[in-house]
């Protein structure tokens, strides 16, 4: 049978409120699946679980303990469960939605960081605040929430110079993001996208990030791209997780909006001017310039003891 089939059957016979691992357990015992050479099978259990979940099957529901962990149930063996223990998954699920609502947009900023870090890419965050007539609203029109650079890395040192010398944009690549907490209708759609047309025109990609797209926004979503080339990318609670839903379109840079996001905001430049030290760094000096960026641009997380800590104290829901 397929993992899902496992995990099913164990919960059925279980016929309770359980964990993963005893779950896992179950399995393992009744030899219901081959986990190979899968080196933790029981947090392939918890994933299973985790998607049973995430997808909406109604076959099973899970409550949060205090510690944090949830324990799982078929919904079909709901009457033989305590009430109590009905009662505290409801609570649970309840607390879940309100600290969704908790967290601060700007909470997102360090898991989009970690995320691009993981793929060669080095980001910012921009204050709008900051800006030369930072306090006008109108300047979230202006200012990407964040930026981001990745460098063509080529082995060798003649090619990196030659590339240089003959067209020096090609050695690297810009990029602006727009984060959302969640985008759940037509109409934080529309505003959000155009958000992020709005104040990536200058960069060679922009891109909208949420950390929930609605399902039911997929078709409308897939037009929109289609039709400005925004790239939309999905975060997760678990950065390494986050994935591109869809591509952006290619553009030239337009330094004349960079040139301006230059004068108003003091970071922007700043970015910008690390970015061309890089660029122009000689071999001796591109490490130590390197080490200057990287500690220049936004904090990202060493392990995944750190991003689940962070999401706890931030109270952005985990799967």
């Amino acid at each position: 049978m397929t993992i899902k089939e496992a995990i099913l059957k164990s919960l059925d016979e279980i016929s309770g409120v359980t964990n993963y691992m005893d779950i896992y357990n179950h399995i393992a015992s009744k030899a219901y699946y081959d986990f190979g050479p899968a080196k933790t099978p029981a947090t392939t259990v918890s994933a299973q679980l985790g998607d049973f979940i995430r997808s909406g099957d109604t076959r099973v529901k899970r409550i949060k303990e205090a510690g944090g962990s949830y324990s799982y149930y078929l919904t079909k063996n709901e009457q033989n469960i305590p009430l109590d223990t009905i009662a505290l998954a409801s609570e649970g699920e309840a607390k879940k939605a309100d600290k969704t609502k908790t967290y601060d947009e700007r909470d997102l900023h360090k898991l989009l960081a970690s995320y691009l870090k993981n793929v060669g890419i080095y980001s910012k965050t921009i204050f709008h605040e900051q800006s030369i007539y930072g306090k006008d609203n109108n300047q979230i029109w202006t200012h990407p929430d964040m930026v981001g650079i990745r460098f063509l890395n080529l082995q060798n040192k003649t090619s990196q110079n030659f590339l240089k010398s003959i067209n020096s944009v090609e050695t690297f690549k810009l990029s602006s993001y727009e984060l959302k907490k969640e985008i759940n209708s037509d109409a934080e759609l529309k505003k959000a996208f155009f958000q992020a047309v709005s104040n990536s025109s200058w960069a060679n990609y922009g891109y909208l990030v949420a950390l929930e797209f609605s399902d039911s926004l997929t078709e409308e979503i897939e037009r929109l791209n289609q039709s400005f080339g925004i790239g939309i990318i999905e975060l997760n609670a678990n950065p390494y997780r986050s994935k591109i839903l869809f591509q952006p379109k290619y553009r030239d840079l337009d330094f004349k909006t960079i040139d301006k996001l230059c004068k108003i905001n003091k970071e922007f430049e700043r970015f910008i001017e690390q970015t061309e030290k890089l660029m122009t760094a000689e071999e001796r000096y591109y490490k130590s310039t390197e080490k200057e960026l990287n500690e220049f641009c936004d904090k990202y997380f060493a392990n995944d003891t750190e991003v689940e800590e962070y999401c706890k104290s931030k109270n952005i829901p985990q799967e």
